[in-house]
């Protein structure tokens, strides 16, 4: 199933924190009642897969104990495979958590660390598909002033290290997605500069994630945090996105079939 998920693209991720802390969200999902409600919500909102998190990686959020993130994951990753038939991507660092939910076979796993932990890579199996995020240095001091001599060129050489090292460690490339970890230790006008620029990490030739939903650079432009994620989430997408992460699934997924529209009908007409 994971390897197939990019026969057809963008794909639409629904975000499924349940945290009691998470910028926009923490605390509303914690409960497998109203987690269920979320994910079915998302699923009918056209949402292609589900990412759970039992972490927060807001600026300045404290880690939970391995065992905090494990009781707040798994009861919610077990309720969601027995009632919905839908891919599963776990958003986690630790490795216990990794290797918990490739045991259960979801079909990606998204670490903003990058399977830098110790013990990281080997936890993922021989299924999942792994999304690589770029973050200057940690949820707790990322947003401390950052600083980039080459903004493109240090995300590049990251990737590149990374993806060196997985392979080393049995984790073939082709199983592999990048994330230049968009408000991850990045000024607003860093952010909105990868954006613009996607396709250097072409090279690569791997699909692109994005995670723009509700960040606080999007609030340097406007309030309207919905129209401004909405409004991001086509940006990424026209400049190579090939997977976007959102909490506002109905409203992206409704956005992205207009403009796909157009842009179909544009290729047919000039025969491209």
């Amino acid at each position: 199933l994971s390897r197939r998920l990019f026969d057809r693209q963008p794909l639409v991720m629904g975000i499924l924190n349940v945290t009691p802390d998470s910028f926009s969200d923490g605390g509303q999902f914690q409960s497998l009642e109203a987690a269920l409600r979320q994910t079915d919500a998302m699923i009918q909102g056209g949402a292609d897969i589900i990412d759970i998190g039992g972490e927060s990686t807001r600026p300045g959020a404290r880690r939970p104990s391995q065992q905090e993130e494990l009781d707040r994951v798994l009861p919610i990753l077990d309720g969601v495979q027995a009632r919905f038939d839908v891919p599963i991507s776990i958003d986690s660092s630790t490795p216990e958590v990794i290797s918990a939910a490739a045991s259960l076979e979801v079909a990606m796993i998204n670490d903003v660390r990058a399977l830098t932990l110790p013990g990281a890579v080997a936890a993922v199996g021989d299924f999942a598909l792994v999304a690589l995020m770029h973050m200057q240095g940690t949820p707790e001091s990322m947003q401390v002033a950052p600083r980039y001599q080459d903004l493109f060129g240090e995300i590049d050489g990251f990737f590149s290290e990374r993806i060196q090292a997985l392979e080393l460690g049995g984790i073939n490339r082709e199983r592999l997605i990048l994330d230049p970890g968009f408000g991850f230790g990045k000024t607003p006008d860093q952010n909105f500069e990868l954006i613009r620029g996607l396709s250097e990490f072409s090279v690569f030739d791997r699909p692109l994630m994005i995670g723009l939903s509700r960040k606080s650079s999007l609030r340097t432009v406007t309030d309207d945090i919905l129209s401004a994620s909405v409004a991001g989430a086509l940006a990424a997408v026209a400049a190579g996105a090939s997977l976007i992460r959102v909490h506002d699934v109905g409203a992206t997924v409704g956005a992205l079939a207009v403009w796909k529209a157009i842009y179909d009908e544009r290729k047919e007409r000039d025969g491209t």
